[in-house]
This record gives structure tokens, sequence and C-alpha cells, in this order.
């Protein structure tokens, strides 16, 4: 890949770039109500509805979380605050980057315009943004597509933003569900996979994988 040299580099945001501290945040929340036993069971299954209200119609972010918490406390039976979805909504822009990211991602944004897809809202997102430390081309995000990731019509949007198509760009995400499996069904040819350790990897979505974003320079040949 280091001979490709993309008219942009792409990215997922939460989880890839920014810590996602959803999970972590949602056992502090629960510790009283699920064991310690149970918890990773519960996380898993408001991690799977949060997954299954994105691939239906848009809806504000706030919402799908709201929708998915209250999923999973049904299926659990809890009762459902919507004060603690709304409390894990407005917490999201106050996370920041992993450890690795800022200085990838600068090295990367001296030779390549930076994009960010995101499933996040507008009034969200940029503040996450902010807090990587280097300039991006675009940030688009699924309420500007009126669709999430891993819906086809969330990177359509994007390219047609960007005026480019699918051998364009290199796609580097941490979630093979939500980026990278959809990246390979639109033939974007060259992915990274950021393994932080949310899902297994599978190498026939063909990517090239590395730990962190302080390896992303020696992907693009920098």
């Amino acid at each position: 890949m280091t001979k490709f040299r993309p008219k942009y580099v792409t990215f997922d945001l939460y989880g890839t770039l920014i810590k996602f501290e959803m999970s972590s945040m949602t056992r502090q929340m629960f510790a009283g109500r699920v064991s310690s036993k149970q918890m990773d069971e519960f996380l898993d299954d408001f991690e799977a509805f949060r997954l299954d209200e994105a691939l239906g119609a848009w809806k504000p972010y706030q919402n799908l979380i709201a929708d998915a918490l209250q999923r999973a406390c049904k299926r659990w039976k809890l009762d459902f605050n919507m004060a603690e979805a709304l409390r894990i909504y407005e917490a999201v822009p106050t996370w920041g980057p992993h450890p690795d990211v800022p200085e990838g991602l600068a090295k990367v944004a001296k030779e390549y315009p930076l994009v960010v897809l995101s499933n996040a809202s507008d009034d969200l997102i940029h503040r996450n943004v902010e807090k990587l430390g280097a300039p991006f081309h675009a940030v688009f995000t699924s309420q500007q597509a009126g669709a999430y990731k891993p819906r086809m019509q969330a990177f359509e949007y994007m390219l047609d933003r960007l005026g480019c198509g699918p051998g364009d760009i290199l796609h580097v995400s941490a979630s093979l569900r939500y980026d990278l499996m959809t990246a390979y069904d639109l033939r974007i040819r060259n992915k990274v996979y950021v393994n932080r350790g949310y899902e297994p990897g599978n190498p026939y979505f063909e990517y090239t994988e590395i730990k962190g974003i302080d390896e992303l320079p020696g992907v693009v040949g920098l």
C-alpha cells in the first residue's frame, strides 16, 4: 500500500480516533442493578441494539442511544430512565483521543487531506475533532448523510461530497461491522483495520492491520 497515494485518508471517529467510553460509562451507571458476572452480557446487548438501531431509518443520535438502552433494559427487566440515556449522549463530546492518535495523525496530515465519516450528530462531533490536534479537510456525519454506518448511504454521501470514487480513498477504522465490511462491498480497496480489540479481525475483507494510528504513517509511506 505504500505505493498508493490516496486523494483522501478517511476515518471513523469514535473508537478509532476517539476513545469510545460508552461501555465503561454504562458499566458504572448500571453497577448496582446488573451483577458483575452478567455485566458484559448486558453491555453486549446494549451494543447490539445500537447497531440494530443504526440499520433502520435515520434518527437523531440521542434517540438512537435512548432506544437501544431502552431495548436492553427491557431484555434485562430493568427500569429505563431517559435521564440516564441523556447523560450518556451528553458525555460524548468530552471524550478524547487514544494516546497513539495525535502524533501519528499529525504526520499523515502533512501529506494527505484527512476526512471523518462518523455516526455522530452535528452538535457533538466538532468538540471531539478539535481534541485530535490535526487539521481535517472535511467532517461528515450520519446526520448530514441521513443514514448511519454500516449502511452504504453514509459512505456514498461522503464520496459524493468529496467528488471521488471508492478507489481514491484509504479508509481507516477500528470496526469491521460498522466500516470495513461495507467498505469492502463498495469496492473501497484500500482499507486499514486499527485492531483495538473491539472485534475479531477477518482477513477476508482485505485490509492492512495496525495496532494504533502511530503505525499509520508507515502504511502510507511516510
